[in-house]
């Protein structure tokens, strides 16, 4: 898939101006027919079924807003080792289907590379952690009713089609744990639509909806979720940040007079309003998360010290979030990429290379090497970093 080609079709700087978090918006053709079946299709999603030990809550069935009991299409299995998995029957998987179940497979961005590579664009765009579940059903009978999400939504229809019954939200910005619940919605939905292959819908969090394939044929799509940054999220970090101090790290004075106490209050308000003030600390905040954010990590093997320099060889990143930034190390200017909790310093003739990197997908040591004006051996030892912090993986090119 072409990078950042959600960003595009949901129009980029002005979906974040006008759209994001505020409004709903559709977008029909969003994708190509051919661009969503190297997305997914039925096909992938049986042998991921097939070959994944999907306990639930990753897999799992819904009919009327209830999720069906495991043993009406799994029997446990125990193995000789006395573990117990849950195997799915696919005649009882299809019957429980037939008879109007929804079916969802949570995180399947974990579990197909093209999926991962969707929601690493995401991610590198809007700066949130994002997880993609795949939903697939076969009758108009709604798998979870009328309900909201506690975080944005970008669903993408990929076979089939689905109706959607939009209904606005009744509380704003409500959080999975709140102070209260929203109302219920109203009866006529404000928009009604029909998600066709290759439409995008956004829903920002706490919009009621419904859906349903009511539509004379089965559907499948895949609903991206983005974790919400809030004031809360915000003063959580700032806590730790302010452990530097003093001041925030002493005993509170619960002992002592009203006087003292009112005299601590005030220099711990100071230090908060003045950290606060800074003109730069959402700025802190985003590159603070998205250094933290894993991504997706993936071993190296067979690679288990140093990466070969082999110019075939594949090298992309784990996280969507990685960012790339000029640093001063002791007088000597330094490229340093932050990601997955990690930090890589080198040269400053490293820059090219890793800005290539930040571009989704796999990449080649030779075409790294030719993007940085390196030998393939340089780009590999640097590369050997990335995997030893776990902010890269390779694996040898498909034949």
């Amino acid at each position: 898939m072409k990078q950042l080609r959600i960003a595009e079709r949901l129009g980029q700087e002005d979906f974040l101006a006008q759209t994001l978090h505020r409004d709903y918006r559709h977008v029909m053709g969003a994708f190509t027919q051919s661009e969503l079946d190297a997305l997914i299709s039925f096909d992938v999603l049986s042998d991921i079924i097939a070959r994944h030990r999907l306990e639930p809550p990753r897999l799992r069935l819904a009919a009327a807003g209830d999720m069906l009991p495991l043993h009406r299409y799994a029997t446990p299995v125990t193995t000789r080792r006395s573990t117990v998995w849950q195997r799915t029957h696919p005649n009882e998987l299809h019957q429980r289907l037939a008879e109007g179940a929804s079916l969802v497979v949570d995180q399947i961005d974990h579990l197909h590379e093209p999926i991962g590579d969707l929601a690493a664009q995401l991610e590198a765009w809007l700066r949130a952690t994002v997880q993609i579940n795949a939903y697939a059903s076969w009758t108009p009978t709604e798998g979870f009713g009328t309900h909201w999400d506690d975080h944005d939504v970008v669903i993408i229809q990929v076979q089939g089609a689905k109706r959607w019954r939009l209904y606005g939200p009744t509380r704003r910005v409500p959080l999975h744990r709140d102070v209260a619940a929203p109302e219920p919605p109203p009866t006529e939905p404000v928009a009604e639509l029909v998600m066709r292959p290759g439409h995008v819908l956004y829903l920002p969090r706490g919009w009621w909806h419904s859906v349903t394939a009511d539509q004379g044929t089965h559907s499948l799509h895949l609903t991206c979720g983005l974790t919400p940054h809030t004031g809360a999220r915000l003063l959580n970090w700032l806590a730790d940040e302010l452990l530097a101090s003093d001041t925030f790290r002493v005993d509170l004075p619960l002992h002592a007079d009203d006087a003292h106490q009112a005299e601590f209050l005030a220099l711990v308000g100071r230090e908060v309003v003045a950290a606060l003030t800074d003109p730069r600390l959402l700025h802190r905040y985003a590159d603070a998360q998205d250094a933290q954010d894993l991504g997706r990590l993936r071993p190296s093997l067979p690679h288990l010290t140093a990466v070969p320099a082999e110019p075939g060889l594949l090298v992309r990143l784990t996280t969507g979030r990685a960012r790339v930034a000029d640093v001063t190390v002791e007088g000597e200017a330094l490229v340093r990429l932050r990601g997955a909790g990690q930090e890589v310093d080198a040269a400053v003739a490293a820059a090219p290379l890793f800005h290539r990197l930040l571009e989704s997908g796999w990449h080649r040591l030779d075409e790294l090497a030719q993007a940085a004006g390196v030998s393939v051996a340089d780009v590999a030892a640097v590369v050997t970093e990335l995997v030893t912090a776990q902010i890269a993986s390779v694996r040898a090119e498909s034949p």
